[in-house]
């Protein structure tokens, strides 16, 4: 048998006789607290839309305005005829509203923290990573020619042990990390990388829009300013894309040598106009954000005491199952509920550490909250009468 196709084989029969199998699903109003799979309608618990922007008339009547202004696509790159007046309002926008003089604009997040750390480094330097980012994040780390290490999760120790021995790293965290939904120690991490001369990024794809004054992030709670941000329009903005926050230096040096940005055809300009109103309601529109704590204290009061529950200041809940198959088992149990969340398994997260990845949005109400959390008591019960263990021993074990 040729040798990639004996590989493709091996694999997925690997994959498949540990259950960890991933599908395709075809989903109709995946972007809505409603969605439809097979004729079927569920309550949508997986969504990353959590401001609830990503089906509003607003902001769909803002893309199509900006259609009829600028056609369907940008036709190039940023460096070539692809971009617009809507591009650079964007990134003015972002610059003011997040406190940074340049912002340079990605198709997606993956590709911004790619390019960034492509870059930025070179063989002798030091890249401190924790050890929860982003999978965009740790591959770019693992393929950059620098030498990579990675500090505990939060453990502000443990990294200024490694900052002690390298002095003078790039030190990369998230703001809010997509599968526990805690966020980083931001200004003790800030203060450590500024006493050892290193440099800050924080990839805030979860916080911006949910946290800090105007939803500008999990930095704007901290009260601190990285070195260089990086922001996703792909959950709270409702849109895709993301943008590189730096300074005029650092954004010229990208515009230089950030291969991602310099040879990748632009957003569409029509996308733009939609972000940059995107924009303004995150700005404007805080409701948005009180609706998601005030549903995110409502799940926690039903929840909190049961194992597995873990309490989070986000709109991510995790509920840590434990084995694959279990969580599995949940998740369709929900499912039969019309409740329709998400089973997360390895290696997406650590062996042991299955969980249901349960999102909030601003589009749900307070009785899709307690009909999730009543199905959630009775699908838990219902895999314990049938000898399935839903939880771990603790919840420590998840962190």
């Amino acid at each position: 048998m040729p040798l990639f196709k004996s590989r493709i084989k091996s694999a997925l029969a690997h994959r498949r006789e540990q259950g960890l199998t991933r599908q395709l699903k075809v989903l109709e109003n995946s972007n809505s607290p409603l969605l439809n799979s097979e004729g079927s309608n569920f309550i949508n618990f997986s969504s990353n839309d959590y401001l609830g922007l990503a089906n509003d008339p607003e902001l769909v009547d803002a893309w199509q305005t900006g259609l009829s202004q600028y056609g369907a696509g940008s036709a190039a790159s940023p460096l070539v005829t692809g971009f617009s007046p809507a591009h650079l309002n964007l990134e003015a926008q972002l610059c003011e509203w997040l406190g940074f003089e340049r912002a340079i604009l990605f198709s997606s997040g993956f590709s911004a923290n790619q390019a960034l750390l492509f870059s930025l480094l070179e063989k002798d330097d030091s890249l401190l990573q924790d050890k929860l980012n982003h999978a965009s994040l740790m591959e770019a780390g693992m393929l950059s020619p620098a030498t990579m290490k990675r500090f505990k999760h939060n453990d502000t120790q443990h990294l200024e042990s490694l900052l002690s021995q390298s002095p003078q790293s790039l030190v990369v965290t998230e703001g809010v990390f997509s599968m526990d939904g805690d966020q980083a120690p931001l200004s003790q991490i800030f203060n450590l990388t500024h006493q050892y001369d290193s440099w800050l990024v924080v990839d805030d794809a979860h916080g911006i829009g949910v946290l800090g004054d105007k939803g500008a992030g999990s930095c704007s709670a901290a009260q601190i300013s990285p070195d260089i941000l990086v922001v996703t329009f792909g959950k709270a903005f409702g849109l895709s894309g993301a943008a590189i926050l730096c300074s005029l230096e650092v954004g010229d040096y990208l515009t230089q040598f950030a291969r991602h940005h310099v040879y990748s055809t632009a957003m569409p300009p029509s996308q733009a106009v939609a972000l940059s109103h995107a924009c303004q309601m995150i700005q404007t529109q805080e409701w948005r954000r009180e609706k998601l704590m005030k549903l995110g204290a409502i799940y926690a009061e039903e929840m909190s005491g049961v194992k597995g529950f873990i309490d989070t200041q986000t709109p991510i809940k995790p509920f840590v199952i434990g084995e694959a198959q279990a969580a599995l088992s949940v998740a369709e149990e929900l499912k039969r509920k019309q409740v329709w969340v998400t089973a997360i398994r390895p290696p997406t997260v650590p062996k042991g550490t299955a969980r249901l990845r349960i999102t909030l949005t601003a589009n749900h109400s307070e009785d899709q909250i307690h009909q999730l959390t009543r199905s959630l008591h009775q699908a838990i019960d219902r895999s314990s009468e049938s000898g399935i263990d839903p939880s771990l021993e603790s919840n420590k074990e998840a962190q």
